[in-house]
């Protein structure tokens, strides 16, 4: 059986597959929790809000592929069967039913804040094995964080 092997080992290697894999967790249960909220979504706000949450799954997906496809490249295995995500998120979970729009915001709000800050630890945790991952992941961060931005500036026009 071939295996892939790539530029990174022992620790470093570890270390990398350990930050990508989080990060692959967090951005699979993102486009989850935002298709949710977007399928379920009412309010005086719903289609801005709806939109917005468009954008979320589609940063998400995007980032995902590249996350797990530069799991790959450093020859660890990404894991984004439901079985790991449903054991391993840390995103806070909606209700089922509808989803009034100001909840919807406020929850999207932290679960990006939650997201931020594990992708901002997981960029100083490769600085030093792989600045190329880290790379990735400051693209990731970039990304959470101006929608997280432009979540919580909802949540501050609804007081």
């Amino acid at each position: 059986m071939a295996t892939i092997t790539g530029p990174l080992s022992g620790d470093a290697k570890n270390t990398v597959a350990e930050a990508l894999q989080g990060a692959l967790v967090d951005l699979i249960d993102l486009s989850l929790v935002a298709k949710q909220a977007h399928w379920n979504l009412i309010g005086s706000h719903f289609r801005s809000v709806h939109l917005q949450l468009d954008e979320v799954t589609e940063l998400a997906r995007r980032h995902m592929d590249t996350i797990a496809e530069r799991a790959v490249a450093i020859g660890a295995n990404p894991d984004g069967r439901a079985a790991t995500i449903a054991r391993s998120s840390r995103l806070q979970q909606l209700e089922s039913g509808w989803l009034e729009d100001g909840k919807v915001v406020a929850t999207i709000t932290d679960v990006l804040d939650g997201i931020s800050r594990r992708m901002h630890e997981r960029v100083r945790t490769t600085d030093e094995p792989d600045p190329v991952t880290q790379d990735l992941l400051i693209a990731v961060a970039q990304d959470v964080d101006k929608q997280h931005w432009m979540f919580q500036a909802m949540t501050e026009r609804q007081r």
